[in-house]
């Protein structure tokens, strides 16, 4: 059996492909694709198609599995709106059976329907999946472009204080800070250059993803999200946009200086996902932390170590593509479960 498993971001979404044999894994294969759905949200049934067909043909595909976090965008007044917005699209583009990562598991389009809350940013539950894998008593980060999940796994079950985004950002369970797409200006209130303290420009100048190329932490092609200025993604481009948080040009300051500024905005960030994970890790009394999502060297690894946390990635049972959309994996799986 094949099944094709998605999660539908705000900004991006990532697609897992696996193929099931007597109900073991025999082959995965990932893509993703930027979708601004605040924008584009029209656009979600044929990027879908076209991600399937990148890697087999679309009639190929047995059943689909959809986890999300796309309802929060500005394109809809409520979540409920853009949950059900996602589930008619879908339900219109496929003929195999659907299935809906949700609170209670995987539900059909019919069940969600009575209540789509259940569907809202429910994408960790999923991942949770792929987790229990590695170890039944754990907390799992996954930090991706845009966003770090933070969850407690008890038993080979999550154990969440919140359920809800409002919820967990309460609990340290989410921390809304990613490797692409965060502005700098959100978390930074100074920046230490050369013995000084810089306030910053709250600005939309520059994102965590162009630190990330300053600091070779992540390739061009990684850079998946627009620039703040609609220009390129080299090196020097970004060092450009940094520069600008500290309202300097590369006339004022050198690139060398720009580097030093990545290094402290890179420790800032690791500060504040730490923050959460502390949070989390005392309250449930865990410290047993899996890795996963596109950050999980470059933030996560180094915010539970800081923390003296043990430190597992999942990147021990998946590629790294894989841990790029975790989320999208533990959907297929799930929904291989729900069918079987």
């Amino acid at each position: 059996m094949k099944v094709a498993g998605f999660d539908i971001g705000g900004a991006n979404t990532d697609l897992a492909i696996i193929d099931f044999e007597d109900g073991e894994i025999k082959n995965i294969e990932v893509d993703y694709a930027y979708l601004p759905m605040w924008s584009n949200n029209d656009d979600l049934a044929s990027v879908l198609k076209e991600l399937i067909e990148n890697i087999c043909p679309f009639e190929d595909i047995d059943a689909v599995g959809i986890s999300m976090t796309a309802e929060l965008v500005d394109a809809y007044v409520t979540k409920k709106e853009g949950v059900l917005d996602v589930v008619n699209k879908c339900d219109e583009l496929f003929d195999c059976p659907v299935g809906y990562i949700t609170l209670k598991g995987v539900l059909s389009s019919e069940d969600l329907k009575k209540d789509p809350l259940q569907a809202a940013a429910a994408n960790w539950i999923a991942t949770c999946e792929i987790a229990t894998l590695i170890a039944e008593n754990c907390i799992f980060i996954d930090t991706g472009s845009t966003t770090t999940d933070i969850i407690p796994i008890k038993d080979g079950k999550q154990c969440a204080i919140g359920n809800s985004d409002f919820e967990r950002l309460a609990t340290g369970e989410l921390v809304y800070t990613g490797t692409l797409r965060t502005n700098l200006a959100s978390f930074l209130d100074k920046v230490e250059l050369n013995g000084k303290e810089y306030r910053v420009a709250s600005e939309l100048f520059a994102q965590t993803a162009d630190v990330y190329r300053v600091l070779d932490l992540i390739d061009e092609k990684d850079y998946i999200c627009d620039t703040f200025d609609g220009e390129g993604k080299s090196k020097i481009e970004c060092m450009r946009r940094i520069s600008r948080v500290l309202c300097a040009d590369l006339d004022s300051i050198s690139t060398d200086d720009v580097v030093e500024i990545s290094k402290f905005i890179h420790k800032e960030q690791v500060k504040q996902i730490a923050d959460g994970l502390k949070q989390v890790s005392e309250k449930q009394g865990l410290n047993l932390v899996i890795t996963t999502g596109l950050g999980k060297d470059i933030l996560d690894a180094k915010a539970a170590e800081s923390l003296g946390l043990e430190v597992k990635s999942m990147g021990d049972i998946l590629t790294d593509e894989e841990c790029v959309v975790a989320p999208a994996v533990g959907t297929a799986v799930m929904m291989n479960k729900y069918l079987n």
